[in-house]
């Protein structure tokens, strides 16, 4: 039942049947020549001075705190949710116990 069935294979006749050729297509034959391009040179644009950034002691300042704030309030939010988590599990937790109680003292009862 589990075993694998192998097909017989029949004994050989010795003949073959050849495969039939596909006919060839007709392609027309034209031809090319090769010819080498040299891409001109491209002109060259003159620098443009761009203004740099210089932070002045108030812009770094204002850096600083607006950096700051942002790790507070990305921390206080990561914290809320674990501290959600954790207080969901523990509620979960104490309901699973009293059911449990609830249905051990049913059955004492009986």
């Amino acid at each position: 039942m589990f075993r694998p069935k192998i097909p017989a294979n029949p004994t050989p006749t010795g003949i073959v049947t050849p495969l039939p050729l596909p006919l060839p297509l007709p392609l027309p034959i034209e031809p090319t020549s090769i010819t080498q391009h040299t891409p001109a040179p491209t002109p060259v644009a003159p620098a443009v001075a761009r203004p740099t950034v210089q932070l002045t002691p108030g812009a770094l300042v204002a850096l600083v705190g607006g950096g700051t704030a942002v790790v507070l309030v990305v921390g206080a939010v990561l914290v809320s949710m674990l501290l959600a988590v954790a207080i969901t599990g523990a509620s979960l937790a104490i309901c699973a116990l009293v059911v449990r109680s609830l249905i051990a003292s049913e059955h004492k009862r009986r």
